[in-house]
């Protein structure tokens, strides 16, 4: 994936390129761009989860057709889960620190805000491929191997989304 900093950065227009130029503002705008550079990677993150998400809602139609209800309520559970990740990723905090905030966001906090969202791609990815393996076993009608997915796939949502809810205390230092 390309680091979407360098691409806000090339994209700039004539404004922002003078905005650089005024004694003051340059570090603004560069923590403007890193914030928006940010807010985007969250919206692919939100994406990818939203698609994740639509992959189990096809496993609940498997599960359904398949052997009955059993674990339907723990697929529903998975599914709202999902929901509810979704809208954090998608509305989290950018990192923002106005002139007298209490804490102080600085250009550098900004980056590892960006660097700690961008290792959240590879924990979609596992989540995703769990997804597949659940399909798998649901059409294979292998009720102990699509268990073992579904605990895994509640694990690895569970565990991205308290490695998301940890960014921004992590950022601030005011993780305990």
């Amino acid at each position: 994936m390309t680091d979407i900093r360098d691409r806000v950065e090339e994209d700039r227009g004539i404004l922002k390129k003078i905005q650089n130029y005024i004694p003051g503002f340059r570090g603004y705008r560069r923590k403007e761009d890193l914030r928006d550079a940010d807010r985007m990677l969250r919206s692919q993150l939100a994406q990818r989860l939203s698609v994740t998400r639509r992959g189990l809602e096809e496993c609940r139609g498997l599960l359904m057709q398949s052997y009955g209800s059993k674990e339907l309520e723990t697929l529903g559970g998975l599914i709202n889960q999902f929901k509810k990740v979704e809208g954090l990723v998608a509305h989290a905090e950018t990192g923002y620190s106005g002139l007298v905030a209490d804490i102080q966001i600085k250009e550098e906090e900004l980056d590892k805000l960006y660097e700690f969202d961008a290792a959240m791609l590879d924990h979609i990815t596992a989540i995703s491929a769990s997804v597949d393996s659940l399909k798998n076993s649901l059409m294979a009608a292998d009720e102990t191997t699509s268990h073992k997915d579904l605990m895994n796939i509640r694990a690895r949502i569970t565990d991205f989304e308290d490695q998301f809810d940890r960014r921004m205390r992590a950022i601030e230092g005011t993780e305990v």
